[in-house]
């Protein structure tokens, strides 16, 4: 997926994001929960995606290449009105697709990941916004699927990126060569993870063609946006199934990646 393509289903995901919001609002008080983000109401969900586009675009506007501190950017109040609150996120949205559409993908700016440039945020937030669509959605019973190229480059992400992330930013336990495989029904990918030590490694990338793999520790299968949702904690473990080895060991892919 190009960076033309990311900012298109980012627009999409935008809007999607934004309808699932006003549908959540027009049930009145109390504001629906966001079961998948516990402790947060729809309201928080908003605020927190809202912020994070504004941090991000002051990033990218000024070129920074350290973390500016959020206390002393001088971001607007975030509305309380549920009205105002949703139009203040789709401003937010705009003005963050039409930034990284001027600056390409290859702009040097700060990121926490060693990839500091521009489309490294597209892609983390294209990622991030189709995972919090899901969750509004899923806040009023109506959670539609990821796109399935969105989500099998979110499964990509995670584990290239996320998951030596988050290892790093809590304590999670020295692998010990758990080799995890993940089939996408709906598309050719495949992903063998295998957690050596301290390192994260995707055995064989995403292939045009299955071919002959090496035993995994437990393969299991579905569609790329239930398996993105998975690697998310939006799905349990039940959602996929195992094809082949200890089921058991799904639930502790969260203990070699702690959640965030």
């Amino acid at each position: 997926m190009d960076h033309i393509d990311r900012i298109s289903h980012f627009q999409s995901e935008a809007s999607a994001f934004e309808k699932a919001v006003r549908q959540a609002f027009d049930r009145g008080e109390p504001v629906p929960t966001v079961l998948s983000c516990p402790g947060w109401t729809v309201s928080d969900l908003v605020a927190h995606l809202g912020g994070v586009h504004r941090y991000l675009a002051h990033v990218l506007r000024e070129r920074l290449t350290a973390p500016p501190d959020p206390a002393g950017l001088g971001l607007p109040r975030v509305p309380a009105d549920p009205g105002a609150l949703t139009e203040w996120f789709a401003q937010g949205a705009r003005e963050l697709a039409e930034l990284l559409g001027e600056l390409g993908p290859d702009t040097p700016v700060w990121t926490w990941s060693a990839e500091q440039t521009s489309g490294f945020w597209l892609r983390m937030q294209l990622i991030e916004l189709a995972v919090h669509r899901w969750d509004a959605q899923s806040a009023t019973g109506t959670a539609g699927p990821l796109d399935p190229g969105v989500a099998a480059d979110a499964v990509t992400q995670t584990v290239e990126v996320m998951a030596p992330a988050r290892r790093s930013w809590k304590a999670a336990p020295a692998g010990t060569g758990e080799r995890y495989r993940f089939r996408s029904t709906d598309g050719p990918e495949t992903w063998t993870v295998v957690f050596a030590a301290d390192e994260v490694l995707l055995e064989c990338a995403p292939v045009p063609e299955p071919g002959p793999t090496s035993p995994a520790d437990v393969e299991a299968a579905a569609t790329a946006s239930d398996l993105a949702l998975f690697l998310w904690g939006r799905l349990p473990a039940t959602a996929l199934r195992v094809t082949a080895g200890d089921a058991t060991l799904l639930p502790h892919w969260f203990t070699l990646v702690p959640p965030v």
